[in-house]
């Protein structure tokens, strides 16, 4: 992760990352591995070994919008936001309600 001089990461009172500095760790990693731009990050957990956040993102953009192929992705970084692994957990069709 690179900040801007003017930008310094936010720490928590405990020394770590804040969470929206790890949330923007894990996508500024993920789109550079993947090359997909998450949609949304509906799941962020602290662990014991760092941090577990769930992805969003369109894996094949169909026409019309709600039949493109959406994948969630579970990512796992450590206590100072590098990513560690990620793995694709599901693919469904973003229009569809029952998605687990």
């Amino acid at each position: 992760m690179t900040n801007r001089p003017d930008e310094t990461p936010k720490k928590t009172a405990a020394g770590g990352q804040s969470p929206p500095a790890i949330l923007r760790a894990a996508r500024e990693q993920l789109v550079e591995l993947t090359g997909r731009h998450p949609e949304s990050l509906p799941r962020l957990e602290r662990t014991d070994a760092g941090w577990v956040l769930e992805a969003e993102v369109v894996e094949l953009a169909r026409v019309p919008d709600t039949m493109s192929l959406m994948g969630l992705y579970e990512v796992t970084l450590d206590p100072d936001g590098l990513l560690t692994g990620y793995r694709r957990l599901h693919r469904y069709e973003r229009g569809r309600s029952d998605r687990r």
